[in-house]
């Protein structure tokens, strides 16, 4: 009788109809245990394929008249620090990643997926709009700029954007889709650059400006970012059009 351990191997490796009836009629506890184990593994290997089909159906729409699509997705138009990051990705059409919103992702998983996407993708580029352009243009102007940037730079040329509920300022077609890093694979991949992207020019930011807890914040409001500013005062990054940064700067 063949070991558990050699068992995995071959669930592993090549796991046929003949073996999975060998485990089921295996008395053994440990040989029931592996069976679930592989039962349980292909529910959500299958799980996780429809999933990605059902957020790919805007791209699989398209590709054949649009073979390069661009997802485009901005991160921190929220923070009163720091610069607005967006990001354009053209994936793949036989792209497997399981990406998503990056906000439905843990910082863990987005760590991960960053270089699988940036590696994978046919083109990736970034657009930034630091505080001063925020100031200047106002936040949702600055962002349609930074997005219109990082389409611009995009070494392959899109043929049709998928935006994430804005409208990037370029002469290539568009569609606008309300939660669109949630239901397209490649506003996913981009929101998910976008996000790590901007983290860790928080997090450097914090070792430039300690006391605002920047690299746990990001820059949001939190009340330590808050205890920061009525403590340190205002600084170079931060948004002098956004109400509580003005507030402190005024006392």
């Amino acid at each position: 009788m063949a070991t558990l351990s050699e068992l995995k191997k071959q669930l592993i490796v090549h796991p046929t109809d003949e073996l999975l009836e060998t485990l089921a009629a295996d008395s053994r506890v440990g040989a029931q245990n592996l069976l679930d184990w592989y039962q349980r593994r292909q529910a959500t290997a299958e799980a996780e394929a429809l999933d990605l089909q059902y957020r790919s159906r805007y791209e699989h729409e398209l590709w054949p008249k649009f073979p390069h699509i661009a997802g485009i997705d901005e991160v921190g138009r929220g923070p009163l620090a720091g610069p607005v990051v967006t990001c354009a990705v053209i994936l793949r059409h036989d792209c497997q990643l399981p990406v998503n919103d990056s906000k439905q992702l843990t910082r863990h998983e987005r760590e991960h997926l960053y270089p699988l996407i940036v590696s994978q993708a046919l083109a990736v580029s970034i657009g930034v709009a630091d505080n001063h352009m925020i100031d200047r243009e106002n936040i949702y102007h600055a962002t349609e700029l930074a997005m219109g940037d990082a389409v611009a730079h995009l070494r392959v040329t899109p043929d049709f954007l998928l935006v994430d509920a804005m409208h990037v300022p370029s002469a290539v077609p568009q569609r606008k889709l309300i939660h669109g890093d949630a239901n397209s694979i490649s506003i996913g991949a981009a929101s998910i650059v976008a996000k790590v992207v901007r983290d860790r020019l928080m997090v450097m930011y914090d070792g430039i400006y300690p006391g605002y807890d920047f690299k746990d914040n990001m820059g949001y409001g939190t009340k330590k970012h808050l205890e920061g500013l009525d403590r340190y005062g205002v600084t170079e990054i931060h948004r002098m059009s956004f109400s509580p940064v003005r507030e402190a700067a005024s006392r």
